[in-house]
């Protein structure tokens, strides 16, 4: 008897002809927004730390914190470059009790951090062209027979908008992403031609004072160390999308060398830049790049500054759903959650479903004032890239025949420092955030990480059930199996 042909169907024919597979390039600009978006965001440190304060820790964090993780994230990514990338390395190192739990705690702290970007896009927006919602009053669109807040539809549309981009793939995604970093930048640039000089000619002294009024330099550290490390965080959030990147094996490596240092760059230079236009400090809070701008080279530059924070805004959000979308998608297909989160859509091979539930949530979580959960978010974040180094640990000890194209060097002492650093860094940051403000200050962080462990009994006795959990597999060999 001879065997099935498989029928090709026009739709798997154009799958393969319209998916295209991401590039050094659109990468590098993929990961400039998952991890960072440009400098808005951070003047909030200067005032609370101190700017001799502030700009050390935009210097020490990223060796600390950015470096482990991403030789971490080099190394597991080059051997297992599938799809779902950090949680099916959790999986395959520490089974699948504690793949669940990277699965949800990275797909849950991304309802509140994810609605916060079409929100700022929103406020950027009324702030600049809205000057009565900029003055506290609500702004309607009036349809007639049903009126909306204004401010709520825009971040409802952005969320949209982007949410058909990323259904047409990762490739079109990572082209908008290099767009959206040239006008960012530009403005930045600009900014530090103009304000880098005027430091020398002016004599200011960029980092006095050093630290803020009243700080020790354990709490001037400490103060803005959580906003620090939230700038700093998600060089792991592509290794989601490993099964759309060209070559990721080479290609993951190459974005992460360019990215690190262009980052830390686009972080140090504009504050100390803006110390030449914002001179007063304290006054440094979030939005003032713009004012900082304007006051070093008037109107037209606070203008393309404000233009930077609105692309910035719809950046990070179109950047992140893409890598984050492909948490529910992999989790659906091990039976953790509902599988008509696995559907893909028939032309563009995008798991589409997953994509909209993901939006339609950030547009539930747009109604909530979570702005100011930094803390929160970073703690639940800080704890899931710990048990990616675990993994790492662990796969280094259970398979250590595996194909590692990029292998950290300098063995097992060096694997103790790089995840020594980030857990001090975590617990340091606990450890001030409890002395500034008390034990009460980290229940809801506690509460959020430890729904994962309590909802995993319910999840599988009521959703699993006996479904299978698929293996790790990388070139045809089986890296993990729950059998």
């Amino acid at each position: 008897m001879s065997e099935a042909v498989p029928v090709i169907t026009p739709a798997d024919v154009l799958v393969t002809v319209v998916r295209r597979q991401l590039r050094l390039l659109p990468l590098v600009g993929l990961m400039f927004f998952t991890v960072s978006g440009g400098a808005y965001g951070l003047e909030d440190m200067i005032s609370l730390s101190g700017p001799g304060m502030a700009i050390l820790l935009l210097i020490v964090t990223p060796i600390i914190w950015s470096v482990p993780a991403a030789l971490m994230v080099a190394e597991l990514g080059t051997a297992i470059p599938i799809e779902g990338g950090f949680y099916q390395w959790v999986k395959a190192g520490l089974g699948r009790f504690w793949g669940y739990q990277e699965g949800f705690w990275s797909w849950t702290t991304t309802w509140v951090d994810m609605a916060i970007y079409p929100v700022l896009f929103a406020d950027y927006l009324s702030e600049t062209y809205v000057p009565k919602a900029a003055a506290g009053d609500t702004v309607f669109l009036d349809l007639g027979f049903v009126q909306f807040d204004l401010h709520w539809v825009v971040a409802i549309a952005v969320i949209w908008i982007f949410t058909y981009v990323n259904i047409r793939g990762a490739a079109v995604v990572g082209d908008s992403s290099i767009v959206f970093m040239f006008i960012i930048l530009v403005p930045f640039v600009i900014m530090v031609l103009i304000g880098i000089p005027k430091l020398f000619t002016e004599g200011i002294n960029p980092v006095q004072p050093f630290l803020a009024n009243g700080e020790t330099a354990a709490s001037a550290f400490g103060a803005g160390l959580w906003i620090c490390m939230w700038n700093y965080l998600g060089w792991d959030g592509l290794s989601t999308i490993a099964g759309e990147v060209h070559n990721p094996r080479r290609t993951f490596p190459l974005a992460l060398v360019v990215s690190i240092p262009l980052i830390t760059l686009c972080y140090v230079l504009p504050v100390l830049a803006g110390m030449a236009g914002g001179t007063d400090w304290q006054a440094w809070t979030a939005g003032y790049f713009p004012v900082v701008a304007g006051n070093l080279a008037g109107e037209w530059l606070q203008l393309l500054m404000t233009i930077g924070g609105l692309i910035s805004a719809v950046g990070l959000f179109s950047a992140l759903l893409l890598s984050v979308s492909r948490i529910p998608y992999v989790v659906a297909r091990d039976g953790w959650l509902p599988a008509f989160m696995t559907r893909e859509h028939h032309r563009y091979g995008t798991p589409w479903v997953a994509i909209v539930v993901c939006s339609a949530i950030y547009s539930l979580f747009t109604l909530g004032p979570f702005q100011s959960l930094v803390v929160v978010d970073v703690f639940i974040y800080s704890l899931a890239l710990l048990l990616e180094f675990a993994a790492l640990i662990a796969l280094r000890r259970k398979q250590p025949d595996m194909h590692r194209p990029f292998k950290i060097p300098g063995g097992w002492p060096v694997i103790f420092v790089i995840t020594l650093l980030p857990t001090l860094i975590v617990l340091f940051a606990v450890w001030q955030n409890v002395q500034d403000s008390g034990i009460s200050s980290m229940y809801l962080s506690v509460g959020a990480a430890l729904l994962g462990p309590l909802s995993y009994p319910f999840a599988k006795r009521f959703i699993k059930r006996d479904q299978p959990t698929e293996p790790v597999v990388v070139d045809d060999v089986v890296i993990w199996s729950d059998t």
